[in-house]
């Protein structure tokens, strides 16, 4: 008979001289590492549903989006609508929408939300753009900035470098993304817009190579050309 050495689990001594005693041992190993796969997995799964956002928000009803790219911007007031609009991305009544007068400062690599926009007349983009008063087809690389970024129209018609997903384009500064106002026709009854948007033309998502369900709110750096 080949003698095992004694084998002790917790508080329990188990004689391993026999082969039923070693029978027990690997049983009962085999059982702990299943319970503790089963706690890690359950574990993880809890982690994953607190990651996960919930259905049904959209990127105007989430102001926690892109919250940790807007450093050194903190609300100016709040704009709470007294009448819902159908629209997925429409105000809704009694909601509150913070408002902004700032921007976060920029920089040569300055992070932001692109958003996509629409700037045919009778698109999602409401008036015709403030630079120069006219729509733009959504083939053109046009955008958007938020209020504090639009800087009274300084940026009016100059270029902007935007990298994302690996690729860099220039896109033209066209309209403001107005973080101050909104829930309105002129702005098609969306809220006002976050603080560090870039609202980016169909045509700057495709020179982007951004396709799919990437289209439509992407984290990218952007500076003045």
């Amino acid at each position: 008979m080949v003698v095992l050495p004694n084998y002790m689990v917790g508080n329990c001594f188990f004689d391993k001289t026999s082969y039923k005693y070693t029978k027990h041992l690997i049983w009962l190993n085999t059982t702990i590492a299943k319970m503790a796969a089963t706690n890690y997995l359950f574990a993880l799964a809890i982690a994953c549903l607190l990651l996960v956002p919930l259905p049904g928000l959209s990127r105007c009803d989430d102001p926690r989006r892109g919250r940790d790219l807007a450093e050194g911007c903190n609300p100016s007031g709040t704009l709470r609508p007294t009448t819902s609009h159908s629209c997925e991305d429409c105000c809704k009544a009694g909601q509150s929408y913070p408002t902004y007068v700032c921007s976060p400062p920029t920089s040569s690599a300055t992070r932001a939300v692109m958003t996509l926009n629409d700037f045919e007349a009778g698109g999602d983009g409401g008036d015709p753009s403030e630079c120069d008063e006219q729509f733009h087809k959504n083939t053109e690389r046009v955008v958007a900035l938020s209020t504090g970024w639009y800087a009274n129209g300084s940026r009016c018609n100059k270029n902007i470098r935007i990298n994302a997903n690996g690729m860099s384009v220039l896109a033209k500064v066209v309209d403001e993304c107005d973080s101050l106002h909104g829930c309105d026709r002129e702005h098609a009854f969306q809220p006002p817009c976050r603080p560090n948007v870039v609202d980016a033309s169909q045509a700057v998502w495709d020179a982007l190579n951004i396709t799919g369900d990437d289209v439509g709110e992407y984290d990218i750096t952007w500076s003045d050309a």
